[in-house]
C-alpha cells in the first residue's frame, strides 16, 4: 500500500468561495448550454449563422478556462480549490444537494482539454459538415455535449456529476445516431445508450450508498469521513464506481458500443474519444481516489480490467480495415493505460491524467485526420482502398504522422513521456503488470504502423473515379494545432510539474524505483515499440495490400475483425436470454393475464346469448315456461313427501 504524505491519508483542502474571475465559473458551462438552447429551439431561423454561434460558445469557455488556470497558478498550493454555490438544487429529508461547482487542479486541466480540443473540433466541423442540411442541429448537439461534460467535471458532488454524466449519454446518443436515415447509425445510437445505462446503474447505486453511509454526496464531506466506513463497504463502492467507469470509458466488459459509435460523423468520434465521453470514467476513478485508496481489492479490479482492455482494444486495432474502427480499438487500449495508472493508486493518478491529456491531443488529431482522408476519398473508410494518399493530402499526412509518432511513444513526442511514466510506475508496483503494459506498447507500434502503411504508403488502390484532395483550411488548421500539441505536450512532465500540480487532489506518493533504472525502462519501451513497427513493415509494408480482405485468415485475425466476439458474447449472455424472457412474458400476458381479464366478460356474454333466446316476446312461450316450472316444483314436493 503506497503511503500518502507519510501515511496520513488523502489530503483534504477546504475549498474557498469563488471570487474575482472564479465568480464566472458557472459561465463556462452556461455558454455552450446557451448555444445548444438557441440552436435547438431557434430552428430554421438560426440555420445561416448557427454553426458560427455554436463554435464561438466553446471558444468563449476556453478563454475563461485559460484565464482561470493562469489565476490558479498564481495561488499557493493550499489555496487551489475554489467552490461556487449557485442555488439549492433540492432538499428532501436529510438530503440537501446544492448546485455547487468545484474548481481545483484536476477540473482545471479537464476544462482546458474539453474546451480547447472541443473548440478545434467545432472549427473543423464547419468544413466537414458544410453541405449537411442539418448542420445547425449538429452544432447544437455538439454544444450540448460540451456543456454536459463541463458539468460533469465541475460538479462539487456526485449528483451534480451524475447530471453531467447523463447529459453526456444523451448527447452521445443524439450525435452517434445523427444520420438516423441509416439503419446502422440508428442502431449504433441505441446500442451506446443501452450499454451505458448498465454502467449508469453502477454509478447511481454508488451515489445512493454514499448518501446512506455519509449522509451526503459532496466530495469534500465524503473524503473527510471516508475512513469511518469499513473496507468491505468501500470495496463495494469502488466496484460500483468501476462499473460506471467501464460503461462511459468503453472498458471491458462494457466496450461493445465503442466501435458502432463510428457511425456518427467523424467530428463526433473525435469529441467522444479525445475530449469528452471516454475520459469521464478515468475522471471518476481519479476524483474518487479517497475511496480506492482504502479499498485495495477495488484497486486490483481496476488494474485487471485495464490490462484486459489494453489488449482487447489493441487486438481489434490490429485487424480492422475501417480506419475509424481501428482508431476506436486504439482508444479502448489507450484508455486502458489510463485506468491502469489510476488503479496503481497515488503513484499513478497524475500519470493517468497526463496520458489522458496527451491522448486528447493526438487522438483528436488522428480522428480528424481520418475524417480528412475520408473527405478526400468520397467517404470511403476502408484502408484497403487507400495507399499513397500522402501525395494528394500532404498536410493531412504530416499532421497524422505527428499523432502516429506520439501514440507509439516515439522519443520526444507527447506519448513517449506519458506512456513511459505509466510503464515505469507499473513495473515499480508489480512487474507482471508492468510487462503487460510494456507488451501493449509493442502491439500499439504494430497496429498504428499498419494504419500508416495502409493509408499513406504503397501503391494507390482507389477507384478511377475517386480523386483524393487536400481538405480546406478550416479543417487543416485544427489538424496543425493538434499536431503541434502532440509534439510538445511532454512539457507537462518537466520537473514533475503535473505531479506537483495535482497533489492537492490526488495526494503525494512515496517514491518507488522500478526494478531497472527509469532510463533503461524508456530504452526498453522504445525497443519493444520498434519491434512492433518492424513486424508491421515486414507483414504489411513489404507486401502488396489486396483491395479485398482475405477470408482465409487465422483465428487471431478473424477474432479481431469480429471485435474479439464481444457482440457474440453479449448476444449469448444477455440479448438472446432477454428476448426469450420477453417472449415468455408475452405468452404469459396473452394466455393467462388476458385470459383472466377477458374470461369473465366472455362468460357473461355467453349467458346473455342464452337469456336472449328465452326472452323472445311470445306470451305462449312464457305460459309454457310457467307451466313447466310449476310442474317441476310439484314433482319436487311429491318426491320430498314420499321420501
Amino acid at each position: 500500500m503506497i503511503a500518502l504524505n507519510g501515511g496520513g491519508g488523502i489530503p483534504v483542502v477546504d475549498p474557498t468561495s469563488a471570487d474575482g474571475v472564479f465568480g464566472l465559473l458557472w459561465l463556462i458551462i452556461a455558454l455552450p448550454l446557451a448555444g445548444a438552447a438557441i440552436l435547438l429551439v431557434g430552428g430554421k431561423y438560426t440555420d445561416k449563422w448557427g454553426h458560427l454561434l455554436g463554435t464561438l460558445m466553446p471558444i468563449g469557455s476556453f478563454v475563461l478556462s485559460v484565464v482561470m488556470f493562469a489565476t490558479l497558478l498564481g495561488r499557493s498550493e493550499e489555496d487551489r480549490q475554489v467552490s461556487q454555490h449557485l442555488y439549492t438544487w433540492f432538499e428532501v429529508g436529510h438530503l440537501d444537494v446544492g448546485m455547487d461547482l468545484l474548481y481545483d487542479p484536476l477540473s482545471a486541466l479537464f476544462l482546458l482539454l474539453i474546451t480547447g480540443v472541443g473548440s478545434l473540433i467545432h472549427v473543423y466541423s464547419i468544413g466537414y459538415m458544410a453541405h449537411d442540411p442539418r448542420r445547425r442541429r449538429f452544432f447544437g448537439y455538439l454544444n450540448l455535449f460540451v456543456a454536459a461534460m463541463l458539468m460533469l467535471v465541475l460538479a462539487e458532488n456526485y449528483l451534480g456529476l451524475f447530471l453531467g454524466w447523463e447529459g453526456v449519454g444523451l448527447a452521445s446518443y443524439l450525435l452517434i445516431s445523427f444520420w438516423q436515415h441509416k439503419p446502422s447509425a440508428a442502431a449504433a445510437g441505441k446500442k451506446a445508450f443501452v450499454i451505458n445505462r448498465v454502467g449508469d446503474m453502477g454509478l447511481s447505486l454508488a451515489i445512493m450508498m454514499f448518501f446512506v453511509l455519509f449522509g451526503s454526496t459532496s466530495f469534500t464531506v465524503i473524503s473527510e469521513n471516508v475512513a469511518n466506513a469499513s473496507e468491505t463497504q468501500l470495496t463495494i463502492l469502488g466496484l460500483l464506481l468501476l462499473v460506471g467507469a467501464c460503461g462511459k470509458s468503453a472498458q471491458f466488459p462494457l466496450q461493445a458500443w465503442l466501435l458502432d459509435a463510428m457511425e456518427g460523423p467523424t467530428p463526433v468520434s473525435a469529441l467522444i474519444h479525445a475530449a469528452t465521453m471516454v475520459t469521464a470514467g478515468v475522471y471518476l476513478i481519479v476524483r474518487s481516489n479517497f475511496v480506492f485508496e482504502l479499498a485495495p481489492h477495488a484497486q486490483t479490479a481496476v488494474v485487471v480490467v485495464a490490462v484486459i482492455s489494453i489488449f482487447w482494444g489493441a487486438w481489434i486495432g490490429c485487424a480492422k480495415d475501417d480506419i475509424k474502427k481501428a482508431l476506436a480499438g486504439s482508444t479502448m487500449s489507450q484508455i486502458g493505460y489510463m485506468m491502469l495508472a489510476a488503479g496503481l493508486g497515488v503513484a499513478g493518478y497524475a500519470f493517468a491524467i497526463f496520458h489522458l491529456l496527451m491522448h486528447g491531443f493526438f487522438k483528436a488529431n488522428m480522428f480528424l485526420g481520418a475524417g480528412s482522408v475520408m473527405h478526400g476519398m468520397d467517404d470511403d473508410v476502408d484502408m484497403r482502398h487507400y495507399g499513397m494518399v500522402r501525395k494528394a493530402m500532404p498536410i493531412t499526412y504530416v499532421t497524422f504522422a505527428a499523432g502516429y509518432l506520439a501514440i507509439i511513444g516515439f522519443p520526444g513526442f507527447s506519448g513517449f513521456w506519458s506512456k513511459d511514466k505509466i510503464i515505469e510506475t507499473a513495473l515499480a508496483d508489480n512487474w507482471i503488470v508492468g510487462l503487460c503494459a510494456l507488451l501493449g506498447a509493442g502491439v500499439t507500434g504494430f497496429y498504428m504502423t499498419r494504419m500508416m502503411l495502409m493509408t499513406f504508403f504503397g501503391e494507390k488502390r482507389w477507384e478511377k473515379d475517386v480523386h483524393p484532395h487536400e481538405s480546406p483550411s478550416v479543417m487543416t488548421v485544427p489538424l496543425i494545432a493538434l499536431a503541434a500539441l502532440s509534439v510538445v505536450g511532454g512539457v507537462f512532465i518537466v520537473n514533475d510539474w503535473i505531479v506537483e500540480f495535482l497533489a492537492p487532489v490526488t495526494g503525494v506518493a512515496e517514491h518507488h524505483e522500478p526494478p531497472i533504472p527509469a532510463l533503461a525502462v524508456s530504452a526498453l519501451a522504445v525497443a519493444v515499440v520498434a519491434v512492433g513497427v518492424w513486424l508491421a513493415w515486414v507483414l504489411i509494408g513489404k507486401r502488396e495490400v489486396p483491395r479485398e480482405a482475405p477470408q482465409d485468415v487465422s483465428f487471431v485475425t478473424r477474432a479481431g475483425r469480429e471485435e474479439v466476439y464481444g457482440n457474440l458474447i453479449n448476444d449469448t449472455l444477455v440479448v438472446n436470454p432477454g428476448r426469450r424472457a420477453v417472449a415468455g412474458s408475452l405468452v404469459l400476458d396473452e394466455k393467462v393475464v388476458d385470459g383472466v381479464l377477458t374470461g369473465g366478460p366472455m362468460a357473461v356474454g355467453g349467458l346473455a346469448s342464452v337469456g336472449r333466446r328465452v326472452q323472445n316476446g311470445y306470451v305462449r312461450s312464457y305460459a309454457l315456461s310457467l307451466l313447466a316450472g310449476a310442474l317441476i316444483v310439484t314433482l319436487a314436493l311429491l318426491a320430498v313427501n314420499l321420501a
